[in-house]
Parts: C-alpha cells; structure tokens; sequence
C-alpha cells in the first residue's frame, strides 16, 4: 500500500515538473499565430487543468491496474510452483527476485517432503520384510509343534522320560509360536490406531518390585541376576497397563541382550528437575556395545538390533518404538546410551 501511495504522488510531482518544464521551453522561444504548434499550445494552456486532470486519472488508473495485477501474477506464480511441487519433488522451485523469500520456504518443504516420504518408505518396507520374516518363522515352530506332537501320538508306550522331553519342546516351540503372533498384533495395532492413555494413580514403586519379581524365572533361565534400587511408595499418575508394558519392554531388552552371568540393574528415584519434580527410572545391563549408528535409531519403528532373527531375541522391532510413544503421551522422555559394554535406558515421568 504505501509503495501503491508514493507511486502516485511520485506520478503527481512528475507531471507537474514535465507541465513546467515544458512552460519553461515554450516560453524561451518566438511563437506565430499562423504555426500550428502555436495553436496546440494555445489551447492546452486554455484547458491545462482540464488535460492534467485526464492524465492523472488515466495514470492512477493505469498505476493501480499494475499493483493490483502484479500480486495476482506473484500469487499465479506460486500456485504453479506449489502444483509443480505437487507433482515433482525432484525439481527445485523457481520463483522471481521478489520471490526469493517464498522461494526458499517451498524448497524447504520440498525438502521436508522427500525427507518424511523416505522415512516413510523405509518404515513401510521395514515392516513388510518383518511381516515376510514373521510369517517364515512362524513355521519353523509351528513344525515342531506338529511333529513333537505327532510322535507322541504315534507313540503311545513311549517312555516317560522321552515323553516329558517331547511334550516340553513341543511347550518351548508353542510359546514361541504365541510370541511370535502376538507380534504381529502389534504390527496391526500400531500401524492402524493410536495411543491413548487412561490414567490413575499409580504406586510406582510397587509396578517396578512386582514386575521384577516376575521376571525372575527369566533372568534364572538365563544365568542372570537383579541389581535393584527402587525408592519406596512413589506415586504418580499414568496409565498402568501401558506403563508396565514400557517397563517389560526394556527389562526383556535387557535380558536379552546381557552377557550371561552378569546382572541386570534397575533403580527408580524421584528429582526436582528444571522442570518440576519428577521420578527417573534406569535400566542397565551389560552387553556388546551399541553402535552409534543403530544407537541414534534404537527408537525407530520396526528397528532391530539383531538382524540375524535369532530366536533369542528376534522380534518385531516396536518394543522400544511403543516404550517411547507411550512415555512421552505421559509428558516424559526416554533415551538410550551405549558405552564399554554397558548398555543404558534412562526415563523419566513426572510427578503431577
């Protein structure tokens, strides 16, 4: 608007320093009646007023035509340029000098576009291949279910002994293959619907004791022990069934990827952080060290650490993806470190 104003009275001043300026030329010079230009100026003198009116309403009109005309083509430049974004994003946009601003905003979104549509690719042809990886496993159980089972009942006067055996590998392999499904609910779970929580008050400290008494029977299987440090009668609100599904996902974590023999550790304390009070839990064990690499996406969808499948610890990759969702839905945070063969899980929640 203001460049609109002065460009009419920067109009305005110009015709009126051309009118004197041509006064000033006329008058240094002899005119005779019988020449025509004599004439013309005779009677453009009589009707000054009358033609410098005539000009400046055709020149504010024709000023006016170009500023309402000259955003209308800036605005047909950038719907054509967000069209060719639309359709390409490999092609940067390209607007004019007075564009640059608006040009370097959609090359940004272009940019962000690419990055998000290769995130999401990558995390769609992750999940397919564990779908394919999940559905291939599920037959290696599920034969040995069969079989197991077949002889048995093939074999009636078979030992005891030989039978005990049999039934509890066919138990080992049906769990697996229970595991294993379950993992494939959690694909559809969390490609489909999102998190929601349903809160209440929660003693904290009674969730991690009860939890890592469960766990026992696993850490014994495995040769492994607890290192525990849980502060009595915490409180805070969140949603249970969630929150100890976030605890179970690093406690397995952890035992899964412990050297044998070694402890697991976990403590839960409350601080005052910078941000009020709140309660910190630590999950730690000792195993091989975490490349950085994998270190930076331990959170992602469908990531695995193990990419051999081992039964041990081959699963869907959404543990720890699920673990952080949830824990940040409650207003908290989650990070993982690896250094020296430890491995480490630090969250937090807060208090209120």
């Amino acid at each position: 608007m203001l460049r609109y104003v002065m460009s009419l009275i920067g109009f305005v001043i110009g015709l009126i320093f051309f009118v004197f300026l041509c006064w000033f030329l006329c008058m240094q010079r002899v005119w005779y009646e019988w020449e025509p230009m004599y004439q013309f100026l005779r009677v453009f003198k009589e009707y000054l007023f009358f033609f410098m009116a005539i000009i400046i309403v055709v020149g504010w009109a024709i000023i006016t035509y170009r500023f309402l005309n000259l955003p209308l083509r800036y605005l047909d430049e950038i719907i054509n340029a967000s069209g060719k974004l639309i359709a390409s994003r490999e092609e940067p946009v390209r607007l004019s000098d007075v564009l640059r601003e608006v040009e370097g905003q959609l090359n940004q979104f272009r940019l962000q576009g690419l990055s998000a549509e290769t995130v999401a690719r990558e995390a769609e042809q992750r999940k397919n291949d564990l779908i394919i990886y999940l559905a291939h496993d599920l037959k290696t159980p599920l034969t040995s279910v069969i079989g197991y089972l077949s002889l048995l009942h093939d074999e009636p006067q078979i030992s005891p002994e030989l039978r005990a055996r049999y039934t509890g590998i066919a138990l080992d392999k049906a769990l697996r293959l229970e595991e294993l499904t379950n993992e494939f609910f959690d694909i559809t779970r969390f490609s489909l619907t999102s998190l929601t929580l349903e809160t209440e008050q929660i003693n904290l400290s009674r969730m991690l004791e009860q939890i890592t008494y469960e766990f026992l029977p696993v850490l014994a299987d495995k040769g492994l022990s607890w290192q525990l440090e849980i502060q009595p009668e915490v409180q805070i609100n969140g949603d249970p069934d969630k929150l100890q599904r976030v605890f179970d996902n690093l406690i397995r974590n952890a035992v899964n990827y412990s050297y044998p023999d070694t402890a697991v550790s976990l403590s839960m304390k409350t601080t005052g952080g910078s941000d009020g009070s709140r309660v910190e839990v630590r999950v730690s064990n000792r195993g091989r060290t975490i490349p950085p690499e994998k270190l930076s996406r331990i959170f992602e969808q469908f990531f695995r650490l193990d990419s051999s499948r081992s039964s041990a610890t081959g699963g869907a990759g959404l543990g720890l993806a699920i673990s952080k969702e949830i824990v940040e839905l409650h207003g908290g945070g989650i990070r993982a470190e690896s250094a020296d063969e430890n491995i480490v899980f630090n969250l937090w929640l807060p208090m209120s």
